[in-house]
């Protein structure tokens, strides 16, 4: 009767797949550990804030406004919401955020230009911004080098109009001119009057200003003071004759 084999059993060995995710679990754990230990210490944390180019608006302001704060998450910062929030300033223009790691945060703020000055109620200068918005300065050490609004409602929507068209002319076509007021008629509902500091009396309309203003320079640089009419038709009137006119006029009252 042939011998019956008895089967040998084998060995059980363990399964290198359960090793390998022992290995991954802890390799998980360490980075959350490390992850942690991270978002926790200094290195993650705002550690300086810097703005550049803001004349109308503080420091504190700023910050209020843009919702930055020291100590706060680098990487929870977000630049494109941060310059939104400060777009919310009126006098800004225009704000860019940059992130330099670790902990710095650069924001370079662009302001509207002054176009004009305005006198508060209680004597206070204003500056009047391109935007037809108005600020405080405080007046003491500044160069009123531009135009002062006199007699502006706050309400009139042509003073904005005059702010955006003023912010589109070069600077020295209007250096000359000390003071604009509202001057309306019913074939000009825009119609303004301007003083110059060379003694000009200016009448024109807010809509033909910036195609008119080369006209005016070239009379102030070549003639004596007088009216100066910018409307339909560009008229000039010497406040005195010349010299000539004079003579002429002597002349008459003379034969008679």
């Amino acid at each position: 009767m042939p011998k019956a084999h008895i089967p040998v059993l084998k060995e059980n060995k363990p399964k290198r797949r359960s090793s390998w995710r022992i290995i991954v679990i802890l390799l998980l754990l360490f980075v959350a550990i490390l992850v942690i230990l991270f978002f926790r210490s200094p290195v993650s944390q705002v550690s300086e804030i810097q703005f550049t180019g803001n004349t109308f608006s503080s420091r504190e302001q700023l910050l209020q406004a843009s919702g930055l704060k020291m100590g706060s998450q680098y990487f929870g910062v977000s630049p494109s919401e941060v310059e939104n929030q400060l777009l919310q300033i009126k006098s800004i223009q225009k704000a860019v955020v940059d992130k330099h790691f670790p902990g710095q945060i650069n924001v370079s703020i662009e302001e509207y230009p002054t176009v004009a000055y305005e006198l508060g109620a209680e004597g206070n200068l204003d500056a009047i911004l391109a935007n037809g918005s108005k600020v405080s300065v405080n007046s003491s050490g500044i160069a009123i080098e531009k135009p002062i609004l006199t007699n502006w409602s706050a309400t009139d929507p042509n003073k904005v109009k005059l702010c955006k068209v003023l912010g589109q002319i070069p600077n020295e076509l209007i250096s000359d001119i000390s003071e604009i007021i509202p001057s309306p008629t019913a074939s000009f509902p825009d119609r303004i009057k301007m003083y110059t500091r060379s003694r000009f009396e200016v009448i024109t309309a807010i809509s033909l200003l910036k195609d008119k203003v080369e006209y005016l320079n070239q009379v102030i640089e070549t003639a004596q003071p007088g009216i100066i009419t910018m409307l339909e038709a560009d008229t000039y009137t010497p406040f005195q004759p010349s010299t000539g006119e004079e003579a002429d006029q002597n002349a008459t009252t003379h034969g008679n």
